[in-house]
């Protein structure tokens, strides 16, 4: 679902304010190891016991809870172990396996909050970010997820291109925010594109990404609105035989020719270098967000043949129409029998090929979203689609050129509707002690 910008109120569901230079207590500090039973999973523990003492009463129900306390809980299982670092030189959420379920949110500082207000709002986000990471329970917390691990969460923060202006720091807005250039395909929702600040929340339990969320939105508190959100979900872990590329909503296997981090030139095309020019941003990146509806009503009238054609790749394998398996670089030159070309000129993976784009490489991570279904003319069609993130050192080499290709020449384009958009600066890891972007508000 996605939401709108909307007015901040108080409430029992809105976290007062902490205060702007106080991280919260965690009685723990930055560096310290996690546990192996989270935090969250001992309160739940905490309040069975609570229970069964009301149940039980007198002393043999403060015995039972006793025991209950001392009794340590089960392992985890193998899904809510799985923890990701907070901490790194470049932030968790980039190069991390997909996970089940993603949100993705943008905020807009406050009326009057400027550059210290935005740097309290970090130093909380990044707070809670680490400890709902390591499995602990964050302050502002839901309590939706007090009986999971880690689950992978990851947090990823990014700044808009008005960012810099509402701090005063428009001096050091890197060349990389330039606005996307239009597209003919764009039908583009302003109320659901852009903003101050960007999160991406991913983890493998969705009770575990909404408590994040919701955490991170109370964590706010005064100094940012939110401006929309949108929800989206990928395959869950360990529910193919093999890890396997994902699917999307078409059916297509989807990423196949991604670069992976053994690539010898990964770093280069993904995370920005340290002779950039803005300190702030080395080891970062920046994520193009786009909102993609698919008119999936329309798509599955085509044959599975004539679908096959449009991408360039088998529906079954993901194989290339031009022979081989998956991951069979594709012969761009390969004739069939009468001639034709095995990879039309007009196959999505013709047109969005590097070689085909000057070499122009980006790394996608993205989240299916179903929003229910839209009423037309011809009956109600599925809202769903894409929430299309592409990472890369620059857009302007990166996503600009290959989107210029797609929108003139690409046969998938005509089912599809780019209907919000985004840009972010993604600033590097923090390091131990530090927050997340910490250089650019206080360098």
């Amino acid at each position: 679902m996605s939401t709108t910008r909307s007015t901040r109120k108080t409430g029992p569901d809105t976290a007062p304010d902490p205060a702007p230079d106080a991280a919260p207590d965690t009685g723990t500090s930055a560096g310290a190891p996690r546990h192996p039973v989270s935090r969250r999973r001992l309160l739940g523990a905490a309040g069975a016991a609570g229970a069964a003492g009301l149940v039980a009463g007198g002393a043999s129900g403060a015995v039972a809870a006793e025991a209950l306390r001392d009794a340590p809980p089960a392992p985890l299982t193998s899904i809510g172990a799985n923890g990701v670092p907070f901490h790194g030189p470049h932030q968790a959420g980039i190069t991390t396996p997909l996970q089940a379920a993603g949100h993705f949110a943008a905020f807009d500082l406050a009326p009057g909050a400027g550059r210290k207000e935005a740097a309290a709002l970090m130093r909380r986000w990044s707070a809670a970010a680490r400890e709902l990471s390591e499995g602990r329970a964050a302050a502002g917390a839901t309590g939706s997820a007090l009986d999971a691990g880690p689950a992978a969460l990851t947090v990823t923060f990014g700044f808009g291109r008005t960012f810099f202006d509402r701090t005063g720091l428009a001096a050091r807005r890197p060349a990389g925010l330039a606005p996307l250039p239009p597209f003919s395909a764009d039908a583009l929702d302003e109320r659901r594109s852009d903003g101050d600040l960007w999160l991406q929340i991913g983890a493998d339990d969705a009770l575990v990404a909404f408590d994040a969320l919701r955490t991170l939105q109370r964590r706010a508190g005064a100094a940012a609105v939110l401006r929309w959100q949108m929800s989206g979900f990928n395959r869950t872990p360990g529910a193919t035989d093999r890890p396997r590329t994902a699917r999307n909503l078409m059916g297509q296997v989807d990423g196949t020719n991604n670069p992976k981090p053994e690539d010898p030139d990964f770093d280069a095309h993904v995370f920005v270098a340290p002779d950039s020019g803005q300190a702030w941003l080395a080891g970062g990146s920046y994520a193009v967000f786009r909102r993609i509806r698919m008119l999936l009503d329309t798509w599955d009238h085509l044959s599975p043949e004539r679908q096959e054609r449009v991408i360039g790749r088998r529906k079954s394998d993901g194989a290339p129409l031009s022979g081989g398996g998956e991951t069979t670089p594709v012969d761009m030159n390969k004739q069939l029998a009468d001639g034709s070309l095995a990879i039309a000129g007009d196959a999505h993976v013709r047109v969005a090929a590097p070689e085909s784009n000057g070499g122009a490489t980006m790394l996608r991570r993205s989240f299916s979203y179903h929003d229910g279904y839209l009423d037309t003319r011809d009956g109600p069609v599925p809202d769903a689609g894409l929430l299309f993130v592409a990472w890369q050192a620059d857009p302007l080499k990166g996503f600009v050129p290959v989107q210029r290709k797609l929108d003139r020449g690409d046969g998938l384009s005509r089912f599809l509707r780019h209907e919000a958009s985004g840009l972010f600066a993604v600033p590097g890891g923090a390091a131990e002690g530090e927050y997340v972007g910490q250089r650019l508000l206080e360098g």
